[in-house]
């Protein structure tokens, strides 16, 4: 089916198009039909990627981490698809779709003949179930959740017609149909609890299937034998071209080099700055792609005494040096931020000048708000420390040196900063418990609704913040259908997360992954994580 005639309303296609936009991609090479080997795609053989860290949890519905996500989207397929580079919807398990003018009704008619791998059938009353599930998935699934936050009913009208209705208009959930986080799984596993599914894995529809799941170790897919209801962006119909799929898990960034550069593994992730030179070139491609969503920054638990005077926040703003930690530790190409959204994502407004880099201001507003330079460089008041720590999480290989630079710069300004390592699986956890000051996070979505789904008081609200304008902005923008309003609301609640520097933006996160030259068709989905059902290796 041609991509266009899956939007049976028109006004909706206009404003679905006006709300996305084309991202960022660069390669050092290309990851397709480059290098030796077989010109034509050709079928079986094992794809081994090592990856720099495990989520601890193999349900895509309840995984954030980008590193984990790559194996588990393979699993399942969603309603919809995105493209990439112009942010359209697609069909996908969605043949077509309908939209009630003010966009408080979204209407699905799902391809017939779609199975799970446990042979049962897709049906509306299937994706019904998945939906009203999704808010039983606890601290985990915080991302479905405020995906269909708001949901009224979800109804199947008929076997493969189903029917979301929502409270009022949801301008957002048309693209979260797309993403991993809404991606359908079986009444089976719809059934078991969040932590069952976590340890144990789901049953899909997706082109691969689960086979093993070890810990910190390794997850390993199988090709789903019979698999044709792919993507209508994929280029390959019917089955992967892979057999197999195994993702190790290498935390040391050097090691995922070392593995790559001698054969031992295929692929690897976040590739710093450090290897680039060693990797670039030769029997290797480095393929990079800049995330959409909110930028990798430190989240403020705006409810601790001392980060609820807002000169202290604000100073923390303005004492990074943003450029200096892009350009010494991150990839190449990787952008200072310039607004709590990276600039790739919809509705992002370029808010510069209040990230620009003042030492001389952030001492300036720590005195305002009483803390005097004291022994050490460190600033006091009232005999206590001006002392703060960054929780993070080893997911990322360019988090701790990142992190380290983070130190100095506050140190300079009076600001004693303590670094705590926590393990990938408490991420979640710790947001939830709320015992931390700063930590160290980004969230990817081709959407601005990102913004509602971290800082709403009205949802999870990690972050702790007080209810304020920020709220009506927030849900203001989730609720029209006026493209033009919706990007006045997208600004004014970036302008005020960044003013009030309730998060404090760092760096634009860049994926970048370095593949071997055998290894072809290894693209990137519209939130920067990898596709492999048109991967093969020849």
């Amino acid at each position: 089916m041609n991509a266009l005639s899956a939007f049976r309303a028109p006004r909706w296609a206009t404003l679905a198009a006006l709300l996305t936009t084309s991202v960022l991609l660069t390669a050092c090479g290309s990851g397709d039909d480059s290098g030796s080997g077989s010109s034509r795609p050709t079928s079986g053989g094992t794809l081994t990627f090592a990856v720099g860290s495990d989520a601890g949890c193999v349900d895509p519905q309840q995984v954030g981490s980008n590193e984990s996500i790559y194996s588990v989207r393979q699993t399942v397929d969603s309603l919809t698809d995105q493209e990439p580079r112009t942010g359209k919807i697609v069909p996908w398990l969605a043949k077509s779709w309908d939209i009630n003018a003010d966009a408080t009704e979204f209407t699905f008619h799902l391809r017939s003949g779609v199975t799970f791998s446990d042979g049962s059938q897709l049906t509306a009353q299937v994706v019904k179930d998945n939906f009203d599930a999704v808010p039983k998935l606890g601290a985990l699934g915080v991302l479905a959740q405020g995906y269909l936050s708001g949901v009224k009913s979800t109804a199947a009208v008929d076997p493969l017609t189903v029917k979301v209705t929502f409270k009022q208009p949801n301008a957002q959930f048309l693209q979260a149909t797309s993403t991993h986080s809404l991606g359908i799984e079986s009444s089976a596993s719809v059934k078991k609890t969040p932590q069952q599914k976590c340890s144990d894995g789901v049953i899909g529809s997706g082109p691969f299937v689960l086979k093993q799941y070890v810990q910190n170790q390794s997850i390993t897919l199988a090709k789903r034998t019979g698999y044709d209801w792919g993507s209508s962006l994929w280029s390959k119909k019917g089955e992967a071209y892979l057999d197999k799929l195994v993702f190790k898990v290498v935390p040391e960034a050097g090691v995922r080099a070392g593995s790559l550069q001698s054969g031992q593994v295929d692929a690897i992730s976040s590739v710093g700055k450090a290897n680039e030179a060693a990797l670039g070139g030769g029997q290797v491609t480095l393929l990079r792609r800049a995330n959409p969503g909110v930028v990798f920054g430190l989240g403020v638990n705006n409810s601790r005494p001392l980060l609820e005077d807002v000169k202290v926040r604000q100073a923390i703003l303005a004492a990074i040096d943003r450029k200096q930690i892009a350009d010494t530790v991150f990839p190449t190409g990787t952008q200072s931020a310039t607004s709590v959204l990276a600039h790739t994502t919809p509705g992002y407004a370029d808010l510069s000048p209040d990230l620009a880099f003042d030492a001389a201001k952030a001492k300036s507003l720590l005195e305002a708000a009483g803390w005097k330079a004291g022994s050490g460089g460190i600033r006091a008041k009232d005999g206590k420390k001006l002392s703060l720590t960054i929780s993070w999480f080893p997911n990322a290989a360019t988090n701790q040196p990142a992190l380290e630079l983070v130190q100095q710069q506050l140190k300079a300004v009076g600001i004693d900063v303590v670094l705590k390592q926590g393990q990938v699986s408490q991420f979640a956890t710790t947001l939830q418990g709320g015992d931390f000051d700063l930590v160290w996070s980004n969230v990817t979505r081709s959407d601005p609704d990102i913004l509602r789904t971290s800082f709403s008081t009205r949802l999870a609200n990690f972050y702790r913040l007080p209810a304020t304008s920020l709220d009506t902005a927030l849900s203001g923008q989730a609720a029209t259908t006026d493209t033009a309003k919706r990007e006045r609301l997208v600004d004014e609640a970036q302008k005020l997360i960044v003013r009030n520097a309730y998060n404090v933006p760092v760096v634009e996160l860049q994926t970048q992954l370095a593949v071997s030259k055998k290894v072809h068709s290894l693209d990137f989905d519209s939130g920067s994580r990898v596709q492999l059902h048109d991967t093969w290796i020849g």
